[in-house]
């Protein structure tokens, strides 16, 4: 669960716009949870994530702004109630955000492994959206904001699912070496590898 802390909202013609004190990572059509209080109150469906001031409605309904003022971390949905002009708030915006880039499949086909068990499969389903969430969030860590249905670049995908299949490698050992029954050993293994990075796009060198 994801909470971010709302500074400001406002209302014209059915449509709310809040402003949040962090950088958020709404997308249209997600659905997120605010509480500030009166009709802004609800579950509700992100309509935009506009990055100007919000004035109102134009001839045809829809949402107009003014270009020289530009606001950042806003997000729009649909709520109907009494006019209310921009003005301070308090509150917050709950979401659960769901990464979806690679699935069990995209691993296994990397890995080039049919499963053997149901046990299989299901670390499988847990190693994939375990990659999902931790790179995303390492994405967004780093300043990008990225769709969550759908991977941003092939690049990105793949840094993923290998991200995924060194989890999957990983299962049974007791540190960050792969599972063997070879005595020696096979050395420490990084999952999220330098190849990892740059496919992710993380850890970019600072450019003056």
């Amino acid at each position: 669960m994801t909470i971010y802390t709302v500074t400001s909202k406002q209302l014209l013609n059915d449509y709310a716009v809040l402003q949040t004190l962090e950088n958020a990572s709404f997308e249209i059509g997600q659905t997120i949870s605010v509480d500030v209080g009166g009709d802004f109150d609800g579950e509700v469906v992100v309509y935009a994530v506009p990055q100007y001031y919000y004035i109102g409605t134009d001839g045809n309904g829809f949402p107009a702004f003014n270009p020289n003022i530009p606001i950042n971390n806003q997000v729009m949905y649909v709520a109907v109630g009494d006019a209310v002009q921009r003005t301070p708030a308090t509150g917050t915006i709950e979401f659960d955000p769901v990464c979806e880039w690679i699935d069990d499949q995209d691993i296994a086909d990397w890995l080039g492994i049919e499963v053997a068990t149901a046990g299989d499969e299901a670390f499988l389903v847990i190693c994939a959206a375990a990659a999902n969430a931790f790179c995303s969030l390492r994405r967004f860590e780093n300043g990008y904001f990225d769709q969550l249905s759908v991977a941003p670049s092939s690049a990105v995908k793949l840094g993923t699912t290998m991200y995924g299949g060194a989890l999957y490698r990983q299962r049974g050992s007791a540190g960050q070496d792969f599972a063997t029954f070879d005595g020696m050993g096979q050395g420490t293994t990084n999952g999220l590898s330098a190849i990892v990075k740059q496919l992710l796009g993380i850890n970019r060198a600072v450019v003056a």
